[in-house]
């Protein structure tokens, strides 16, 4: 009879058995969960000049690849006719400045950015620097090559690393650099007219 009391008490103990049994568990040789995707290294927006020109046209964006050695584009190609000034991004040291697979590269390092710090590439640019010279932001570093781009016309390839790891340089610049607009003239109100 006092099984017949407590109806409801059995049945949750019941349900409550049933679920526990049914619950995944870990067992030993299970293999452990996937690990979490590392996040994006940040990228401090200290740029303060185009590579190229003020505004230059965007031939080809940044396609990050899947993998290491898979497809993609490793950096932003920028119109650029042959003999265009480029300059540094942003204030560094030059840790690079010579031929790369037959290419004239210029590397520039960024101190205060992190381990291991940023470190802006520029090709086809035949050097105005050399390595170990320090450079500040808008900097004239170099002239674009007429030769030795990937591009369909004439341009100069601007990459960002952290180490091994290629980045967006566009992220390097802020964004009254990217997005700069037309200057707009505000009313002047309370000065006497002539």
């Amino acid at each position: 009879m006092r099984a017949n009391r407590h109806p409801r008490a059995a049945w949750a103990l019941l349900l409550g058995l049933t679920f526990a049994f049914l619950a995944p568990t870990a067992w030993a040789d299970d293999p452990p969960p996937p690990p979490a995707p590392a996040p994006t290294p940040s990228v401090p927006a200290i740029g303060r000049a185009w590579p190229v020109g003020t505004r230059p046209v965007i031939l080809r964006g940044w396609e990050p690849p899947a993998t290491v050695y898979a497809r993609g584009h490793r950096g932003v190609d920028l119109a650029a006719p042959p003999g265009t000034p480029v300059r540094a991004v942003a204030a560094g040291r030059v840790s690079f400045a010579g031929r790369v697979a037959g290419k004239p590269v210029v590397s520039v390092e960024l101190p205060d950015t992190g381990a291991p710090p940023l470190r802006t590439t520029y090709e086809p640019v035949r050097p105005a620097v050399t390595k170990g010279e320090e450079v500040e932001a808008g900097q004239v570093i170099g002239s674009a090559e007429p030769t030795g781009s990937h591009c369909s016309a004439p341009c100069v390839h601007w990459g960002l690393l952290r180490g091994d790891t290629y980045l967006d340089p566009l992220t390097l610049l802020p964004p009254w650099l990217l997005h700069r607009g037309p200057s707009r003239l505000l009313p002047v109100l309370g000065v006497p007219l002539p």
